[in-house]
């Protein structure tokens, strides 16, 4: 696939994009888990390992995490639970299609698949609740039928086609969604089609002058970054998914990046966008940096999550490449020392691109996922283990660690290292080297894995994120992890993990990341237990001044406080947005609130 070169733009030459996801995505990624075939935890011959070599810890032992997940959470490694096969066409029933609406599509001449392996990879994202079934039963609904758009004008007969003939279009990415966005709607009788955006992947073109670049919206984060540092310029938007998440996807959920420090979060980064609705096209007719003329049209459709229309085309900004690129770490006696560095930071605008903290638990997990020959190196080296903990006096059971990522020129990058470290020193903060920095960013791709290996042993995890104000947050942490360990004990789960980590700060608070796993052996509905903890859980964040998602989005998981969260004129707002743009409700989706989806609105 290549880009149309367009020498007004500056750009002279075609790009060659070999996209990280095929149509057939099965051919590359898991069916039934996250990300690529080949990378996973495998436990074999008493030894576990990271299969691959994708990944720094690839094809390299781990001896410490079998010790972790039999003494942690109690699992029996001698019980694996039997992986089961992809479905077969007789599993599901036949496509809902009228045989005089199939031909009409075929006649678009739009590339399509009622296979079913192409209709159950689009009828979830990554949440719990869709891997769990995955492995264990089978989904109510799924699409009728999957599409591959290959422009913006595919897009557009698509959806008048929709409209036409009373049909529902799910918007489809890279299919990372913890929100329920794309499963489809379970009384939903018309015939759904999983419009997918993977082979609208091109850069249409580059503008090197005002630094913008115009890219389709199914482009994913990896294969845009790596066609962008071909020419020395990045987007500097790097979620946690990036690997597998859509340029789309990002503005549809108001996604944040681990380095939006820098470059800023998606509603920073974008400067234009098109979205086709069964209403036409909103776009807007300038591309200038800002405008005062009311509304500003972008921020209808970022965040809209597949229920107002298909986005198709982003114009956002890039950056030079850094010069520099540098990580960090610092350890803290304590989780609290550390929120009050990171605060300290936030007050005085120093932050680097990427500054995290993670708490004990999840910094012990981060180490133990270190291939090291004893248990103390895992930690830190001999010499910053005998100066942190005999010197400092610091409890290996309390204290926490700080992950730094620096970018910029050299000379700047040193500035901010120095009072990066200089503000951590007023909290009791060591600098632990570069090496626990970058293994600790890098953390964040490989973290997601985990999961899977522990559904095989009969353990299940999710995460769930907030933002909050600075002066709540250590309170948000304390109430939620003693909320999680006295219900998990009320359900009588004996084994159980609950860590958090901070993620991102801004002048008024910052995002938290809660990880909860349990061993579920004596649980019959473990993903309906997870779900009432994660709930409970949610509603302390909400008492504790915590907002229902910070770049997750809404979807279908959270629709239980949006109106609370934007008022009720805000969410009739939303109705009458979506009654303007989609009066026959054609992107069901059911995010947010619960559209008719067997009538016009």
């Amino acid at each position: 696939m290549t880009t149309s070169a367009n020498k007004d733009k500056n750009i002279g030459f075609p790009l060659n994009i070999k996209s990280t996801i095929p149509k057939h995505r099965q051919e590359l990624l898991k069916w039934n888990g996250w990300g690529y075939k080949d990378s996973q935890f495998v436990y074999q011959d008493g030894k576990v390992h990271f299969t691959g070599k994708r990944y720094p810890i690839g094809e390299q032992p781990l001896p410490h995490l079998i010790g972790y997940v039999t003494e942690t959470m109690g699992v029996d490694l001698n019980i694996q639970s039997i992986e089961r096969d992809p479905p077969k066409e007789f599993d599901y029933p036949e496509p809902n299609i009228p045989q005089n609406v199939f031909e009409l599509l075929k006649s678009l001449e739009i590339p399509y698949s009622v296979k079913i392996m192409d209709r159950v990879t689009r009828a979830h994202g990554q949440t719990l609740n869709d891997v769990f079934i995955l492995k264990n039963g089978q989904f109510k609904r799924i699409p009728d039928v999957v599409v591959w758009p290959e422009s913006h004008d595919d897009v557009v007969k698509l959806v008048k086609f929709g409209n036409e003939n009373n049909l529902v279009i799910i918007p489809y990415g890279g299919g990372t969604s913890v929100s329920g966005a794309v499963e489809c709607p379970q009384d939903e009788d018309r015939p759904i089609i999983s419009l997918d955006t993977s082979q609208m992947n091109r850069i249409l073109w580059l503008d090197k002058e005002n630094l913008v670049a115009c890219c389709e919206s199914g482009i994913i984060g990896q294969d845009l970054e790596r066609e962008l540092s071909k020419l020395g310029f990045t987007t500097g938007h790097e979620p946690d998914s990036y690997e597998f998440s859509s340029l789309g996807g990002w503005v549809a959920t108001r996604a944040s990046g681990m380095k939006k420090n820098t470059y800023g979060n998606i509603e920073d980064i974008v400067v234009h966008v098109k979205m086709v609705t069964p209403r036409g096209v909103l776009q807007k007719n300038c591309q200038a940096p800002r405008m005062s003329c009311g509304p500003d049209f972008n921020h209808v459709i970022m965040g809209s999550e597949g229920s107002l229309g298909v986005i198709t085309e982003v114009i956002i900004k890039i950056r030079p490449l850094p010069a520099c690129r540098k990580y960090g770490s610092l350890v803290f006696p304590d989780f609290e020392s550390g929120i009050k560095c990171m605060r300290e930071v936030a007050k005085q605008r120093c932050q680097p691109a990427s500054i995290r903290l993670m708490d004990n638990d999840q910094f012990k997990l981060g180490m133990i996922l270190k291939p090291a020959a004893s248990y103390f190196g895992i930690i830190l080296d001999g010499i910053k283990h005998f100066y942190i903990t005999t010197i400092k006096g610091f409890n290996i059971d309390k204290m926490c660690v700080m992950t730094l990522l620096f970018e910029g020129q050299e000379k700047d990058v040193k500035i901010s290292e120095q009072k990066i470290y200089s503000i951590g020193e007023m909290f009791g903060g060591v600098p632990a080297g570069e090496k626990n920095g970058e293994r600790g960013y890098m953390l964040t791709f490989v973290i997601a894995y985990i999961r899977d290996l522990g559904l095989k042993y009969q353990i299940v995890a999710e995460s769930f994120e907030t933002s909050v104000p600075w002066d709540r947050a250590v309170t948000l942490v304390q109430n939620v992890k003693y909320l999680i360990s006295r219900d998990c004990k009320n359900f009588g789960i004996t084994h159980f993990v609950i860590n958090s980590r901070v993620t991102q700060t801004y002048d008024a608070g910052c995002v938290i990341y809660f990880y909860l796993g349990f061993n579920y052996s004596n649980i019959s509905d473990p993903v309906s237990v997870h779900h009432q903890l994660e709930e409970k859980a949610r509603d302390e964040i909400i008492a504790c001044g915590g907002s229902i998602s910070h770049h997750h989005g809404v979807g279908k998981l959270r629709t239980k406080w949006y109106t609370d969260t934007v008022s009720r004129v805000g969410a009739d707002l939303l109705v009458a947005t979506k009654k303007e743009l989609d009066p026959n409700n054609v992107f069901a989706t059911n995010n947010f609130l619960t559209f008719s989806t067997k009538s016009k609105l």
